[in-house]
């Protein structure tokens, strides 16, 4: 995409971590993306407006958030945040930190399944916040690097545990590969991918699944923890949200072509879900166009 900063980060090839603390009064970096997966803390910004892929949110006096997926881009804008001291943490490492061997044990399961997640950017519970909270304040000023280290994988462990945890960007959108769901879901979700421009029947998918209509509706809100009519909306939304970004076409046109019969209801339904018109989420991308 030309209009999206893919960041190089100062994160060489002998350094486990970046860390770096700043104090800030603005939010004025462009939407961007890198290849490094990003632990992003903010203090003290309430009303500051986090931008993850297809997710637009205000956040309140704490955040924390973990991207994990290479081309999704990511900012945190000013918003409404009036504050003039805003504290952020910033924690940023390579994929290949923890590789498949170490994530694949079962000490490391928990983090792998995570990162898994953090492929749609992940936006942590305030409980687990307080639980890491202590780690963090101190994290940027250790002197000792290995304790550094220790610390920030103790983190990444505790945030892990997380079950108030929550996907922000939506899959379709993002792009983020397969995780270890049951095969009856990869299918039903493959389905669902190819063919969200057409009207899909509960029926349908049932039937992929090998179950009944209801039968398969539990079962499937049990493993994604949305209805499928609401997955469907979400892939379709995702979707468009990518052709607003990456295209000229007109609203209407991207309506039609992602599976809504209605222009007004998409509408709706966007700025129900995504927290902002479909003009409006172009427009933030627009101009914040950085050309690489």
């Amino acid at each position: 995409m030309s209009n999206v900063l893919r960041e190089i980060l100062p994160l060489s090839e002998k350094d486990c971590f970046y860390i770096v603390e700043r104090h800030k009064n603005e939010f004025d970096y462009p939407i961007h993306s890198h290849r490094e997966y990003e632990l992003n803390f903010i203090e003290n910004g309430a009303g500051v407006r986090r931008i993850v892929g297809d997710s637009m949110e205000e956040i309140g006096p704490y955040d924390l958030t973990l991207i994990a997926g290479s081309g999704l881009e990511h900012m945190w804008a000013q918003g409404s945040c009036s504050q003039k001291d805003v504290r952020e943490i910033t924690i940023q490492f390579s994929p290949d930190l923890l590789g498949e061997d170490i994530l694949s044990r079962n000490q490391f399961l928990t983090i792998k399944h995570m990162f898994e997640r953090a492929t749609m950017g992940l936006s942590f519970s305030m409980p687990a916040i307080m639980r890491v909270y202590s780690l963090l304040d101190g994290l940027a000023s250790m002197q000792e690097r290995f304790e550094q280290y220790l610390a920030s994988l103790k983190i990444l462990y505790e945030l892990s545990l997380d079950d108030g945890s929550r996907t922000l960007a939506s899959s379709s959108f993002s792009e983020s590969g397969p995780t270890a769901e049951s095969r009856r879901v990869q299918k039903v979700k493959a389905y669902i991918d190819k063919h969200y421009p057409e009207v899909i029947r509960l029926e349908d998918l049932a039937s992929i699944a090998g179950m009944s209509p209801s039968a398969f509706s539990r079962f499937f809100k049990q493993h994604t923890r949305r209805t499928p009519v609401d997955y469907i909306i979400d892939v379709r939304l995702g979707h468009a949200a990518r052709q607003l970004v990456d295209s000229s076409d007109g609203i209407s046109e991207i309506c039609f072509a992602c599976g809504f019969g209605n222009l007004s209801n998409f509408n709706r339904t966007f700025k129900l879900r995504r927290g902002s018109t479909p003009s409006e989420f172009r427009s933030v991308f627009k101009k914040q166009k950085v050309i690489v």
